[in-house]
């Protein structure tokens, strides 16, 4: 009798350890989508903006400078950001200069003309084996998709920062 109760608590002990492993999963994937779907849903609203000119300290489609169009953008999926990509650098999880960690939804920063502070970002909207593509605000070109393999972009890409999970 008391090996036949010792062997239902096993089974009993197992079975609820598998079911509730499979219900962590199941968040685990519905957490996964929704993430997701705000990423697209980002993504999407910036790429409305494709076309719309540069415009310095711009934050609507009249004109953008490249840290408005991020701040604006996020802002619409009440994702508070700062106004200056310098400062914006220092939000989210910094994941350094490796292309390899980068996901849809992150912010790419770069130090440009020579600056010794970063002072250009944009949104990654495409991820490849050695690319990534972002959207971001040119200022001879308004706002457009760009690739870091593009030579101006490779020497002066500095970090990526992850928003959203």
């Amino acid at each position: 009798m008391k090996s036949l109760l010792y062997f239902c608590s096993l089974i009993l002990l197992f079975a609820s350890c598998k079911s509730s492993s499979v219900f962590a999963t199941k968040t685990e994937r519905k957490e996964n989508r929704e993430s997701q779907k705000l990423v697209d849903n980002i993504l999407d609203s910036a790429k409305e903006n494709l076309g719309a000119p540069y415009k310095t300290a711009g934050t609507t489609k009249n004109g953008y400078d490249c840290s408005g169009l991020v701040v604006s953008t996020f802002s619409k999926y009440d994702i508070s950001l700062a106004r200056t990509s310098y400062n914006q650098a220092k939000q989210g999880i910094i994941l350094g200069k490796n292309l390899k960690t980068a996901k849809k939804g992150d912010l790419i920063f770069f130090k440009t003309n020579g600056r010794s502070q970063i002072n250009h970002v944009g949104i990654v909207t495409e991820v490849n084996d050695d690319e990534l593509l972002f959207i971001h605000t040119s200022t001879s070109k308004g706002v457009i998709i760009s690739s870091t393999k593009e030579p101006y972009y490779q020497k002066t890409f500095v970090q990526l920062n992850r928003i959203l999970n």
